[in-house]
């Protein structure tokens, strides 16, 4: 994975950060995340964020529910905002880009109605790592995930797909493949590449089967 030049080096991470607080849905490193924003609250910490290091953090609750400050994970995904425009209605459309996985050490005083936490990125220092690695089973790894893509009926750009590297390749399917939270949450925990890409094969073995056995049941 090529890192911007516009990305702060590992040591100049953030101390602490605006986290945005949403189930399904993590931005891994180098991977591209569409977001809406509309709530004033967020939209004040998306201004925030572009007056000073543009990074926010992506967490997901420990329950899906409708709390306004729900219990947050103590693992996050961090991206910089790339690119964004203000729509008319108050909205502001932007992309964030995966920049490095955190641990929370703590939550500290948010501000204009979002929160903040303090952030632990030596865990993930290994998202810095440009050599990226390597998938002990590559091919196995595609014929899953081709057999899932099927079943689910999801459109992929195998051609696209084929030209990236392993880890651009793993981290772009924990952010955009359609799993479960605490799927989700359990890839963006897993440090290793190959760890992460194994759990990734998995969890896509075990929906496969799952949709096999039903669709094998008698009508």
């Amino acid at each position: 994975m090529s890192r911007s030049p516009f990305f702060p080096d590992f040591a100049s991470l953030p101390d602490s950060l605006p986290v945005f607080p949403l189930a399904g849905v993590v931005v891994m490193p180098g991977t591209q995340l569409p977001l809406n924003i509309f709530e004033p609250r967020y939209l004040n910490m998306v201004e925030d964020a572009l007056a000073s290091n543009h990074i926010i953090g992506m967490i997901q609750p420990v329950r899906n529910d409708e709390e306004f400050e729900p219990e947050l994970q103590r693992v996050g995904s961090a991206g910089r905002i790339t690119s964004y425009s203000e729509s008319n209605d108050g909205r502001i459309v932007m992309v964030l880009t995966g920049v490095c996985r955190f641990t929370v050490s703590e939550e500290v005083e948010g501000q204009r109605g979002y929160r903040r936490v303090a952030a632990d990125w030596g865990r993930f220092a290994t998202d810095y790592d440009e050599t990226g690695g390597e998938l002990s089973n590559r091919e196995t790894f595609l014929d899953t995930l081709r057999t899932y893509t099927e079943l689910r009926q999801l459109d992929i750009s195998w051609k696209d797909l084929n030209k990236l590297g392993e880890t651009d390749l793993v981290n772009l399917l924990c952010t955009h493949l359609p799993l479960e939270p605490e799927e989700k949450q359990a890839l963006i925990e897993t440090v290793g590449l190959d760890e992460r890409a194994e759990l990734l094969r998995g969890l896509l073995s075990l929906s496969v089967a799952a949709r096999q056995a039903v669709s094998d049941k008698p009508h």
